[in-house]
């Protein structure tokens, strides 16, 4: 009888790769090049974030920690909350807090329609003459806004609106910027979309609403981010058409901060601190949705 050979003992399989190892493997050499790279960065981020920094410790200091020589990067001296307090008293900084909270809230809003409906109907409407629509949108952004400020003014002059929240909005409820962005999102979604929502039975409205607005969120959130930082940081058009300090904003506010007879550059610091904080969490807590938004549209 012959016997059959056994066969071979199989071979153990190989373990999987763990994690640490894969990180270990993806690890890059520390070259040269790169340690020059990431100082020069650092040397950057230094350099930006050093005013935000000092605005924030110099609305603590008093003015012997402020005036001192050499500067003081601390309140060495105690913490003077009374600075803030001394901001909202002396001025009604409070309500113009207000006034540039509503007014920009009410431009991104704005924005936020208008730049929707216009690049919906650029795209998924049989609009005659598109393209020159689309031009003179884009030919809109081109025009500076110091040569539209007095033809505004006039008109809000007419209508009565000087000093009061709609002169402060209206010229800007809509932006050719918005209205590109959208478009060019809009035209990255396959048109197999928009038949398929008719053969469901959907309108225009409810598929703006159902589809394309859930769709669009990052580029919706870059957008009203970007409305929303041009709205707070306006100067000089809400200083033209307002009168009063109760309907002034607090971009307008801080500079009344400074008195030539008894100037505290705590006081200035403390209502600039207050002013820069929903831009600051807009950026820390919105950038990824501004990445993500400007770069919906890039690639079809």
């Amino acid at each position: 009888m012959s016997r059959t050979a056994a066969p071979a003992p199989a071979k153990p399989a190989a373990a999987p790769s763990r994690p640490r190892d894969l990180k270990k493997r993806q690890r890059r050499p520390l070259t040269a090049g790169r340690v020059l790279t990431y100082a020069a960065l650092s040397v950057g981020a230094v350099i930006v974030l050093f005013p935000v920094y000092f605005g924030f410790v110099g609305s603590f200091m008093g003015p012997a920690d402020i005036n001192a020589y050499p500067a003081s990067l601390w309140p060495f001296n105690g913490f003077r909350v009374e600075n803030f307090a001394g901001a909202l008293n002396s001025i009604p900084l409070g309500r113009q807090y207000v006034n540039s909270v509503v007014m920009a809230g009410l431009i991104t809003l704005g924005q936020l329609v208008t730049s929707l409906l216009a690049a919906y109907a650029l795209v998924f409407l049989k609009v005659r003459g598109r393209a020159f629509w689309f031009a003179l949108f884009l030919c809109s952004m081109m025009v500076p806004a110091e040569a539209i400020i007095i033809p505004n003014y006039l008109t809000m002059s007419s209508a009565g609106l000087i000093n009061t929240i709609p002169a402060l909005t209206l010229p800007f409820l809509a932006h050719g910027f918005g209205i590109f962005l959208l478009r060019q999102a809009f035209l990255s979604f396959p048109t197999e979309l928009w038949e398929a929502a008719k053969i469901d039975g959907a309108g225009h409205f409810r598929f703006l609403v159902s589809v394309l607005v859930p769709l669009s969120k990052p580029t919706l959130a870059a957008l009203g981010i970007w409305a929303f930082l041009s709205a707070w940081n306006m100067y000089f058009w809400p200083l033209l058409v307002t009168q009063t300090p109760q309907m002034q904003t607090i971009q307008i506010g801080i500079t009344q901060l400074r008195s030539a007879d008894n100037f505290n550059a705590g006081l200035v610091l403390a209502g600039t601190v207050l002013a820069i904080i929903p831009t600051l969490l807009l950026v820390i807590f919105g950038q990824r949705f501004i990445v993500r938004g400007l770069t919906a549209g890039s690639i079809k």
